[in-house]
């Protein structure tokens, strides 16, 4: 996880320097921020990802067809 935020702080430099070098109203200068924006989201999806399932979560899996389990839509 951190490999992602060193990327972070990275394209956030990256970002500012071009931005300051280009102009804020740039087209490179919108490209990197949106790099940045996309790798807070991988690192978003990736702490999504570590949390751990809850007791419920797990008796769901192991008894999908219990009544306590199931999934109503409207």
């Amino acid at each position: 996880m951190s490999d992602i935020q060193e990327k972070i702080s990275e394209e956030i430099k990256s970002a500012r320097d071009v931005c300051s070098t280009d102009g804020s109203n740039s087209e490179n200068c919108a490209a990197a921020w949106d790099a940045v924006e996309e790798l807070q989201a991988e690192a978003s999806h990736q702490r999504e990802a570590e949390k751990p399932k809850t007791n419920f979560e797990t008796y769901c899996d192991e008894n999908p067809e219990a009544d306590e389990c199931r999934i109503y839509e409207d």
